[in-house]
């Protein structure tokens, strides 16, 4: 029996000790297990959940410098726009400025043009009264010293050849006119050689207008037919080439 009770105490003895292993593997295990619990199941997460908000952090900063960016690119197109603005108005008020230039130029020039022509309208209708005053004084004064027939005609051509140093007498003048035109100015002689040469002689002494060109005296009208430029041209040819009006009694 006590063989029995020392082998059954040595097996308690044995058993207790493996117990105490057991216990002591259980709680090691326990110790472990209490570890394991008490790491937080997304430990493995951690570092990720450590980093995010460095990386929320970066992104915010790009969308900082990109907002920064389209600020500037915003702020730099509204400068661009306003200079070229200023630009195209300093451009339209220098064209303004031309144009109303221009204008005003041509307005002045407008008056200007009007005033010339007023001024010498003024000078024309002073020089035309002048004239028609002078050319009445003429007439009158005419109508005093010639009278307005073959008589005054002959006088009057007599005093232009005198001023003229042409020879001619008032006998040889009046026979002449007579013998070509009967005393008519507007006598023209259609049937001769001269007339069928186209130049038929005309006037008081049918005179052929060559003639007349040639020997028109200053002073009197350039009309063929006016009574003393006819008579004085004639006068003037007959002295060329006969000396006188007075050696001519016959064509000439």
């Amino acid at each position: 029996m006590p063989k029995n009770s020392s082998a059954s105490g040595e097996r308690r003895t044995t058993l207790t000790r493996i117990h105490k292993f057991s216990i002591a593997g259980v709680a090691t295990l326990g110790a472990a297990a209490l570890a394991l619990t008490l790491v937080p199941a997304d430990a493995s997460e951690a570092p990720v959940t450590e980093a995010a908000p460095a990386a929320f952090q970066n992104k915010q900063k790009i969308e900082d410098v990109r907002a920064d960016v389209t600020d500037q690119r915003a702020a730099a197109d509204q400068k661009v726009k306003a200079a070229a603005d200023r630009l195209k108005a300093q451009r339209d008020a220098e064209a303004k400025k031309a144009a109303d230039a221009q204008r005003d130029a041509e307005a002045k020039k407008a008056v200007d043009a009007a005033k010339a022509d007023r001024a010498a309208g003024s000078k024309a209708a002073a020089e035309q009264s002048r004239e028609q005053s002078t050319a009445a004084s003429r007439t009158s004064a005419r109508t005093v010293l010639y009278a307005n027939n073959l008589d005054g005609w002959i006088r009057e051509s007599l005093d232009v050849m005198k001023k003229n140093s042409i020879p001619g007498t008032y006998n040889g003048l009046y026979r002449n006119i007579i013998r070509e035109s009967s005393g008519n100015p507007r006598a023209i002689n259609l049937w001769d050689i001269n007339a069928r040469n186209g130049i038929p002689s005309k006037g008081l002494l049918q005179v052929i207008p060559p003639t007349f060109n040639a020997y028109h005296v200053s002073g009197t009208p350039y009309d063929i037919y006016h009574p003393v430029s006819n008579i004085t041209a004639a006068a003037n040819y007959a002295a060329d080439r006969y000396g006188s009006i007075d050696n001519v009694f016959g064509a000439y």
